[in-house]
């Protein structure tokens, strides 16, 4: 398979099978369709993790691996951070002051990470899990769905847009990149963050796009407990069984800010 990276091309929830009318319900059966046994080894980064180092990390998990590494999952909290897609536009960089932009190689436009924001990276072999990019793209979106269903929060996909919603508003982005089969990149889930820096860009592109967090929606403020929830649920849209793990110790943890606000990215 080739490099590729997902951004704007949604598969939509046309496209995905497992979507309800609602928004709301889970694939059928996904243990089935996966070798068995599989394990999804999770690692929690503790603190605030700088994001260049988890994001030159992935990339070398993802070059270094090979047809028996284990996927992964890694779960980190990134300190404020602007990150821009291989697409992205500096004309959705409204005004970001203070916090730095990072050019990256994934798809998609321009988000935001900060603190009190799950960020988990889904470090898996898409071949061995006989999983299409778009098939992969709805089990994430909808892991996230049956995670917010875990407190009857209501919440479903848009077309053209990926990510998940809840009453039009954005709770989670998604934004992949794939090298060899392997995906690196991920997800981020509002929880419990300052949503302000969100009006220093378009997010995802999208002018006035209105931005959400689990929280405000109702539900649970600790990230702990949102992160459990999604983890099972993620491990399940996977067929995997999740088993926990620490960090590597090149983890960039307990960092504040990012090394640099330039746009270069060495």
């Amino acid at each position: 398979m080739k490099n590729s990276g997902l951004g704007t091309r949604d598969p939509g929830p046309e496209k995905c099978e497992q979507a309800s009318a609602s928004g709301l319900g889970s694939l059928p059966s996904p243990e089935s369709q996966v070798p068995s046994p599989g394990f999804l080894t999770v690692r929690r980064y503790p603190g605030l993790s700088s994001y260049k180092p988890i994001w030159r990390a992935m990339q070398a998990f993802t070059d270094a691996r090979d047809a028996d590494t284990l996927d992964e999952l890694w779960i980190v909290e990134h300190p404020p951070v602007f990150t821009l897609g291989q697409a992205g536009k500096m004309e959705h960089v409204l005004m970001p002051g203070e916090i730095p932009v990072v050019p990256v190689d994934r798809g998609g436009q321009v988000t935001y990470h900060g603190p009190g924001q799950i960020v988990a990276y889904p470090l898996v072999d898409l071949r061995r899990l006989k999983f299409g990019i778009r098939d992969f793209v709805c089990r994430i979106e909808q892991a996230i769905i049956d995670t917010l269903a875990h407190w009857n929060i209501g919440a479903e996909r848009k077309a053209g847009a990926p990510g998940v919603y809840v009453a039009g508003a954005k709770v989670a982005a998604l934004g992949l990149r794939v090298r060899r089969g392997c995906t690196f990149h991920g997800l981020a889930f509002n929880v419990n963050m300052d949503l302000e820096p969100f009006h220093r860009i378009n997010p995802c592109g999208y002018e006035g796009l209105q931005v959400t967090q689990v929280m405000d929606l109702g539900g649970p403020s600790r990230l702990d407990e949102v992160e459990a929830e999604l983890v099972t649920q993620l491990a399940r849209q996977f067929g995997l069984e999740a088993r926990t793990a620490p960090p590597p110790m090149t983890n960039g943890a307990g960092a504040t800010a990012e090394s640099s606000v330039n746009l270069a990215v060495p």
